[in-house]
């Protein structure tokens, strides 16, 4: 049988898509990936590597298998997640730090694989890569905020932007907008270096894919910079907000109730004295933070006594962060309530937190979990509010959120809805790490652009600070010091396209994905059909050959 020569390389459809990358390259850049991620986020802040990151997790995962795309995404979530979220070791311990990182990387690892899935339209219309990694992205973080247990958003794309242009987005859109434009602008640049691994030879490229989407780049990254936000409104009130601090950082924190109460009440004495003496200007309205008066003092005599002479002395309303027994032992609601001077607590303006923390303030499934270990006991049973945030206190009407609710888009926005004029985030981070504040603070800025609202974050022991309506921050505390500070704060009522919007943009993005992921499967069946006719079309060869 005469030898032939092995065939030439033929220019087909698949010359012009990229291969696989080996699994040696794929495993660094997933890793390169989360990295790049985490380090975007604070309290390191290089806002600009989100979209590399979205880069360098797409080319990993393209055009591999499904359960690889699942491993790559699963591993690059795991360098993600498990500094970022280190802090919750110091309050809850390191196993449920790990498993909370562990599910926060699988949905990571669900993006890697619908990324692996939808290859084939990334290879047959090159210019949809932003939009479909802009649209997986903001699927993933609307899952991951809801589900399980109502949810966990931390790390979303979105938060790594409060000092990004990016950030401007969020008023016409909200989180969702933001972290669009991020991935899609990782999009833009995975297919700006867009090349076949194996490329045909003698195969030009043109250059006008190359700077479109350069400027598609260009534009998601920095073009947000032209786009107007809300400006604050003309009215304004002056509010003081009082960090006290802990006698010490740690789980013992609820040992210190009567000395971080204590501290609350001379820190705002102590403001007293400054106004009396004309070094601070008279407050319309003083916050507190969370846990401000673990000690329950609708059923405290002595505590409430305590926080009544803050008021009377400072000679306005306080917003008390507190922690509220019921008649039920073991249950109790974390609360902001509204404190009058003269006449002490107004209970049609008390909060209770909507949202508790499972595993933290509230146990799911305690009788499931009480199975495994007599330890679920030791958390407490936190019942959730019905209704939002909105505390009137006369000159001005808040929108109270506390501690974690920040991160959720629908329960800050119906304090908005609800007639908010400015947003409030009462907050404790003594069990805490300044990184935790940090990332918390990012997230107030988010918020006062999204609504056009000014904001405060208010913390036992920081970071607490002012925010405007272009999420500047106009001063902020240090970590672990005591802490007061007065700013005139304008009040608005208007509102924002995204406010006015709420959950349907990203609700779009929800079904374009599925769209998106519906319409892959034939070209993925007539991929199938191809690689299969190409490796029989090899095999024939190599039987000739022999």
């Amino acid at each position: 049988m005469t030898m032939q020569p092995p065939a030439a390389p033929q220019v087909t459809e698949a010359a012009g898509r990229p291969r696989p990358i080996g699994f040696r390259v794929a495993l660094p850049l997933a890793v390169l990936a989360g990295l790049t991620l985490l380090l975007a986020l604070p309290p390191y802040g290089l806002w600009w590597l989100s979209p590399v990151g979205v880069a360098l997790l797409a080319a990993a995962t393209h055009r591999r298998r499904l359960r690889a795309g699942f491993g790559l995404g699963f591993v690059a979530g795991l360098v993600l997640f498990l500094p970022l979220l280190w802090w919750t070791t110091f309050a809850a311990g390191w196993l449920p730090w790990l498993l909370l990182s562990l599910a926060q990387a699988a949905y990571l690892g669900l993006l890697g694989l619908l990324s692996a899935w939808l290859s084939p339209l990334a290879d047959r219309w090159r210019a949809l890569w932003p939009l479909l990694l802009g649209l997986l992205w903001t699927t993933q973080e609307a899952a991951r905020d809801r589900a399980p247990f109502g949810g966990f958003p931390w790390g979303r794309l979105a938060f790594s932007q409060d000092d990004g242009p990016a950030l401007r987005l969020a008023a016409y859109g909200g989180a969702p907008l933001v972290t669009f434009a991020v991935a899609a602008a990782g999009g833009a640049l995975i297919a700006l270096a867009w090349r076949a691994w194996r490329p045909a030879p003698r195969v030009r490229r043109p250059l006008g894919p190359v700077i479109g989407f350069a400027l598609v780049a260009g534009a998601l990254i920095a073009g947000p910079l032209l786009v107007p936000v809300a400006a604050p409104g003309s009215s304004s009130a002056t509010v003081a907000i009082v960090q006290g601090n802990v006698p010490r950082l740690g789980l013992d924190f609820n040992a210190q109730r009567r000395a971080v109460l204590d501290n609350h009440v001379n820190a705002t004495q102590k403001l007293a004295a400054d106004v009396a003496a004309g070094r601070q200007k008279q407050p319309d309205l003083v916050v507190w933070p969370e846990n401000s008066s673990d000690i329950d003092p609708l059923r405290n005599p002595d505590a409430a006594a305590e926080i009544s002479l803050a008021a009377d002395t400072i000679k306005a309303p306080i917003l008390v962060g507190t922690v509220l027994r019921t008649a039920k032992p073991g249950d109790i609601e974390n609360a902001g309530i509204l404190w009058n001077p003269g006449t002490g607590p107004d209970l049609a303006q008390k909060y209770v937190k909507r949202h508790p923390v499972p595993f933290a303030e509230y146990m799911p499934l305690r009788p499931v979990a009480r199975l495994v270990t007599d330890k679920v006991d030791l958390v407490r049973n936190m019942l959730s509010g019905d209704h939002p945030g909105v505390v009137r206190t006369g000159k001005v009407t808040l929108g109270d959120v506390i501690c974690f609710e920040v991160a959720y888009d629908s329960v800050v926005r119906d304090t908005v809805i609800g007639g908010a004029q400015v947003l409030a985030v009462q907050t404790n981070n003594a069990t805490f790490n300044e990184a935790e504040a940090r990332q918390q603070l990012a997230m107030v800025r988010l918020r006062a652009v999204e609504h056009g609202r000014e904001a405060l974050m208010v913390s036992t022991v920081g970071v607490s600070g002012f925010v405007g309506t272009a999420g500047q921050v106009h001063e902020s505390s240090g970590f672990n010091v005591g802490a007061v500070m007065v700013r005139e704060m304008r009040v608005s009522a208007t509102t924002t396209l995204a406010t006015r919007l709420g959950h349907w943009p990203e609700l779009a993005a929800v079904a374009l994905t599925i769209v998106a992921v519906a319409g892959a499967l034939p070209l993925r069946r007539r991929r199938r059909t191809t690689d299969d006719a190409r490796r029989d079309a090899g095999d024939e060869r190599n039987a000739e050959a022999r």
